[in-house]
């Protein structure tokens, strides 16, 4: 069982790699496709900014995952495991076919799905969280078009009287402090989800790993109050990693296929992206 245990927590490691390459493309394919960074130092700016999020965000997301979401009474290794394997299954398909997606919204439903698979629609603790998760997964889109929107229309008239030249040399350099933005956003709150996980798998097995000894017995968590140190590290080392491999097929999608866009645009876009996601 212990090293049963030590492979899901490598999933869920792994789960937050592909959560890197595959939700960053999300968030670097406006300054790929303006033109104002090149694929390769976007993937390295997103990275740093991810990995960033480690020391200015806390860890309630995390803790929420862990045990706000699922009856923890009936989380196992195996309903973890479910998933992991559900997200991970669904992120690399929507990644093959350069679909736009939320590796988010994939871990939540791969977990609550194996936990209603193991025991019914009992496992889940319908409460406030559930009511703040499933409505920001309808609302953060719309409320991300409105701030791009509403950003669109202050930047023209501000800047109505600049001509286009000096417009798009003053917001290439503002798009990178809005993609900065929506990267550092994007690591602090999907990092949290596969620390959320990786938290909800410890205090299901604690039993277990109260008795180990040496450097197993970092496994041992008693709830999920605290987060280890290892865990966050972790989790914010993988998306950042994930992050430098680029998912190059989204950023084409992103950047490219659903709209046209100058700098201008893209800080608005990622402006109000970083807004919904906070």
């Amino acid at each position: 069982m212990l090293y049963y245990v030590v492979a899901i927590v490598l999933i869920a490691f792994m789960f937050d790699f592909i959560n890197g390459f595959h939700d960053s493309a999300n968030s670097i394919a406006t300054i790929v496709g303006t033109r104002v960074l090149s694929p390769l130092a976007a993937v390295i700016w997103a990275a740093f900014f991810n990995f960033l999020a480690l020391f200015t965000t806390g860890t309630a997301v995390a803790k929420a995952v862990g045990s706000g979401m699922i009856d923890v009474a009936i989380v196992t290794p195996n309903v973890i495991l479910g998933g992991l394997i559900g997200a991970i299954v669904w992120n690399l398909i929507t990644w093959f076919y350069g679909i736009p997606s939320s590796s988010s919204h994939a871990i939540i439903g791969g977990y609550a799905g194996a936990a209603v698979a193991k025991s019914g629609w009992a496992a889940i603790t319908w409460g406030i969280k559930w009511i703040q998760t499933l409505s920001f997964i309808v609302i953060s889109p719309l409320v991300g078009m409105i701030a791009g929107f509403l950003l669109m229309v202050i930047v023209y008239w501000v800047f109505q009287r600049m001509g286009p030249g000096k417009v798009d040399r003053f917001f290439k350099i503002a798009q990178l402090t809005s993609s900065a933005a929506l990267s550092w956003a994007h690591g602090g709150n999907d990092a949290q989800k596969t620390m959320g996980i990786i938290v909800g798998l410890l205090v299901s097995v604690n039993g277990l790993m109260a008795t180990q000894t040496g450097i197993w017995h970092h496994l041992y968590l008693p709830d999920a109050k605290t987060i280890p140190l290892w865990v966050e590290v972790g989790a914010y080392s993988m998306i950042s990693l994930g992050t430098l491999f680029g998912g190059w097929r989204i950023v084409h999608t992103m950047g490219s296929r659903i709209t046209k866009l100058r700098p201008v645009g893209g800080f608005c876009a990622e402006t109000g992206g970083a807004l919904a996601i906070t």
